[in-house]
């Protein structure tokens, strides 16, 4: 009898091992199947199709009406339409077609003009493996890097494109007016600001009056500090 119940035991112990072996399988399989979408939505050539050769003006409409530009960055994976949400929340989480995804979109803050009309444009994106999305903005950090990633363009909805040459790089939180609130621009205060927080900085290629484009992205998950790549925008 006694020999019986140990027995009875450890097959209950050895089917106890398989539940958890078999639910630690399902958890990483959904993991990899999740980091795999994930991926996959930060590198959608399918987007490509409408961009055109100047960029995309034309062909954008028939992507969505909240494609406001295309956005290039010379020599890295920047190569994304532009979205702009009603709030800035909308597309943190959804792709240009308008569907759920993770990597969701490069877009342009709510309270910004869609026509780049304004002093300060800020656009967003996530920070993804590889370069992905607004991944390469870690890049800016460094000058050597820097000097060598100076340049984009930049193709707006209403028939306008400009060239973008970048002059200043820098680390900030997330609720800084001074970086993140284009309503509140000024450009002073920003030069002031670049003057002593900035990681790269090229004061001489920035002046009062510059329409300037800045571009953000995440550091990490654990907080909320954000690397900004600034740039002036120059009409081709």
């Amino acid at each position: 009898m006694l020999r019986r119940i140990i027995i009875i035991g450890h097959k209950t112990i050895d089917c106890t091992a398989a539940i958890v072996s078999l639910i630690m399988f399902l958890i990483c399989l959904y993991a990899m199947i999740d980091a795999y979408n994930v991926y996959e939505g930060a590198n959608d050539t399918s987007l490509l199709k409408y961009k055109s050769e100047k960029g995309a003006v034309e062909t954008l409409r028939e992507l969505s009406a909240d494609a406001v530009a295309w956005i290039t960055v010379d020599n890295t994976r920047i190569d994304y339409p532009v979205m702009q949400g009603k709030t800035n929340g909308e597309y943190l989480n959804k792709n240009p077609y308008g569907e759920f995804s993770l990597s969701g979109s490069i877009f342009l803050d709510s309270r910004n003009n869609k026509g780049f009309e304004d002093e300060y444009s800020m656009i967003y994106g996530h920070h993804m493996e590889h370069g992905a999305m607004f991944g390469s903005l870690d890049g800016y950090s460094d000058k050597d890097y820097f000097d060598s990633h100076k340049t984009g363009i930049l193709s707006v909805i209403n028939q306008k494109e400009y060239s973008i040459s970048f002059f200043a790089s820098c680390k900030a939180m997330a609720n800084d007016d001074v970086i993140f609130d284009p309503s509140l621009y000024e450009d002073q205060a920003l030069f002031d600001y670049l003057q002593k927080k900035a990681l790269v900085y090229y004061p001489q290629e920035v002046s009062a009056g510059s329409k300037i484009i800045a571009l953000s992205t995440c550091q990490s998950a654990e907080n909320n500090e954000r690397m900004v790549v600034f740039g002036t925008l120059l009409q081709k």
